[in-house]
């Protein structure tokens, strides 16, 4: 029996109803189990101990357990493209950092598309690099570093953590805007040790990995890479006091994918940037030599697509290309 106008529209209405209560349901009651926190590197690397930290404390105020879940390979890809292709429910989260804004410009053949793909949820820190020369290279300072390679061309090994990472990329910045030729050396594995020994000698790495050789005296930091000098080494200058127009940070967050309910991205939001605030977990990103960086979902989206934008120019004015 077809049913009459009023009774159809009725129905309707119910049904409407009841899928905006099961929407709110959802949302009061997210999350309600444990959450996947996918990291593209491997276990021990700065990437896998800031995602713990962080998940550590979002434990805490979420009532539920991050499992942090190692998925390393293509700079990162494999672990995005876990991501891309999850439900997008809440439960399964991406540490995004510098690298994603790279890949997007450095892999001509990626399954996804990483500005589309994944949903900005909350910026975590900002991870100054350091500009670190082995002690035997007779330069101690920025301007010395570049008198020398220009006195030298090709004769100074800089050492990057692979082809694309930004170790190498901020490395080619420098190159590029102090106009010296450096001899790009990546690593698979650590160069630490033959930065110690100084088979290699100079490298763009962050703050996190080098500060310990810094403060022993095993190294030497020449500068920052960012606009403003790091409290972590507040007596080093800033790369930009000598090299007009240099400006490079390492930076972390977190995404999920696309179609993710904007009620979860806000509540995320809001328990990440809570999180920022806690002066216990300041001082421990403070320990890392990282910063606070608190952003709005919006504001870190912005933020992604200004540095994607900024570094394909670098990329491309590099000739940098991955194999």
């Amino acid at each position: 029996m077809a049913l009459d106008r009023r009774r159809f529209l009725g129905i309707a209405a119910g049904a409407a109803a009841l899928a905006t209560d099961g929407q709110m349901a959802r949302a009061d009651t997210y999350p309600s189990r444990p959450l996947r926190f996918v990291v593209g590197f491997p276990a021990g690397n700065a990437s896998d101990v800031l995602a713990r930290l962080t998940g550590q404390w979002l434990s805490d105020r979420l009532a539920q357990k991050l499992v942090v879940e190692n998925r390393p390979g293509a700079g990162g890809n494999i672990g995005t493209e876990v991501v891309v292709r999850a439900p997008p429910d809440g439960y399964t989260l991406l540490l995004i950092l510098t690298s994603n804004a790279m890949n997007t410009t450095l892999y001509e053949k990626l399954n996804f598309d990483f500005i589309r793909d994944i949903a900005p949820v909350a910026s975590i820190c900002r991870n100054p690099y350091v500009m670190t020369v082995t002690p035997s290279l007779p330069a101690k300072t920025v301007p010395e570093f570049i008198a020398y390679a220009k006195s030298n061309p090709g004769k100074i090994n800089m050492a990057s953590a692979g082809i694309g990472g930004p170790t190498h990329v901020f490395g080619e910045m420098f190159k590029a805007i102090a106009g010296v030729d450096l001899v790009h050396v990546p690593y698979r594995a650590s160069f630490v040790p033959d930065l110690l020994g100084g088979q290699v000698q100079v490298v763009f790495a962050p703050i996190t990995h080098l500060i310990a050789y810094i403060r022993s005296g095993k190294l030497r930091a020449l500068a920052v890479t960012t606009a403003t000098r790091s409290e972590a080494l507040s007596e080093v200058p800033t790369v930009a006091e000598f090299v007009p127009g240099y400006d490079a940070i390492g930076w972390y967050g977190i995404g999920a994918p696309k179609g993710t309910p904007a009620e979860v991205i806000d509540k995320l939001n809001k328990e990440a940037g809570a999180t920022l605030a806690d002066p216990k977990f300041r001082a421990r990103l403070a320990d890392l030599g990282a910063a606070p960086m608190p952003m709005t979902p919006a504001e870190f989206e912005k933020f992604i697509g200004d540095e994607t934008e900024k570094w394909a120019k670098v990329i491309r004015t590099a000739g940098i290309r991955v194999e």
